[in-house]
């Protein structure tokens, strides 16, 4: 564990939940280094996908390509924490933004050269949850302490503005339930993370940030956003 982390909410150390959500992505950086994979995309299985998620997206990497954009990794999905000055619109690339501090690994796409980049930081030895990890390795963690175990934070990241996927369900609602919050200490199983004593707080928190986090100068025209939902594709 990355020595001195602790929650952010509740002040408790890294989860055994958290320990396997970031094994399971850094399992798919690894394959996608081990097979080359140019791009990927990288979504979780607890997710809503927006209107037209596949046309959006491919849309969104089509503009890309016009632009060369130099990229690493592209968020569609996330909770954007930094809500007081809005993030940098990306020129000549429709509804993106260069992505500042940012929870949940929802869903993004990552190129070869970014897969290489978080896998190349060895970060077993100083481990934390992964959406603490990214923003670290881009250089918008606001803890001083926990990036200065990373001396490499460059990795090239933006997000989709608006977002194409969302959760399922968001904290305190009916139906929620979280491996990574809800789970035991890292390294003593017989203590639990009491998930009912934080959640009030942090669904507020939430639902701040919710309301907030909006990047105007990257936001589509009224006609696409009042388009009317259907089962046509994803």
């Amino acid at each position: 564990m990355l020595p001195g982390y602790r929650d952010p909410y509740s002040s408790r150390p890294l989860t055994r939940g958290e320990i396997g959500c970031f094994l399971s992505h850094y399992s798919v950086w690894k394959e996608v280094i081990d097979r080359e994979l140019e791009k990927t995309l990288v979504i979780e299985d607890d997710v809503r996908f927006e209107h037209q998620f596949k046309k959006k997206l491919m849309k969104l990497m089509d503009d890309i390509d016009q632009a060369q954009l130099d990229w690493e990794l592209i968020y569609i999905g996330r909770k954007r924490m930094q809500v007081k000055e809005p993030e940098k619109a990306v020129p000549n690339v429709g509804n993106l933004v260069e992505a500042d501090y940012s929870y949940w690994t929802l869903g993004y796409v990552i190129s070869l050269e970014g897969a290489q980049k978080l896998v190349g930081a060895d970060p077993f030895g100083k481990m934390l949850p992964v959406d603490e990890f990214l923003p670290i390795m881009y250089n918008k963690h606001p803890v001083a302490e926990y990036k200065e175990y990373y001396e490499s934070r460059d990795l090239k990241a933006f997000s989709v503005e608006p977002l194409l996927i969302y959760p399922t369900h968001y904290t305190g609602q009916p139906g929620y339930l979280s491996d990574t919050e809800t789970s035991t200490i890292w390294d003593n199983e017989t203590v639990a993370t009491d998930w009912d004593r934080t959640h009030s707080w942090k669904s507020r928190k939430q639902s701040h940030i919710h309301r907030n986090a909006k990047n105007t100068e990257a936001l589509p025209s009224p006609t696409s956003l009042d388009a009317v939902p259907s089962r046509d594709e994803l």
